[in-house]
């Protein structure tokens, strides 16, 4: 499957942007998919995950409260509901796809889109 991301932009502190990873190639139902940022000098990090059926959702605590996943599989996409936005949350973003919820290892990843947060 081919993961393409985009949505990403130029916001103030407190500002709100939404994220897509369209699917192409397979269907985007039969995986669970990631959303992970990688800032500036520092290692790639989880953001947030929802399972094949988007029942089950996960979030690292910084973003927990603030940012909100969820999948329209009719359209082969996920988003990214990104609100409050803070200065750190600057990074690239990708997605990733996996064939389980249970699955550690994400086969599948996107180019990456570049949010940046101003203060």
């Amino acid at each position: 499957v081919q993961l393409q991301a985009s949505g990403g932009g130029l916001v103030q502190a407190g500002g709100s942007l939404r994220l897509s990873c369209a699917a192409s190639g397979r269907t985007l139902s039969n995986y669970a998919v990631g959303w992970f940022r990688q800032a500036p000098g520092k290692e790639r990090e989880f953001v947030a995950a929802i399972s094949l059926n988007g029942g089950i959702t996960s979030y690292a605590d910084s973003v927990e409260g603030r940012f909100f996943i969820s999948r329209d599989n009719a359209k082969n996409t996920v988003y990214l509901q990104m609100n409050s936005l803070k200065p750190e949350d600057t990074a690239v973003y990708y997605c990733a796809a996996k064939p389980g919820w249970a699955t550690i290892t994400y086969t599948y990843w996107g180019q990456g889109t570049l949010v940046t947060v101003s203060s």
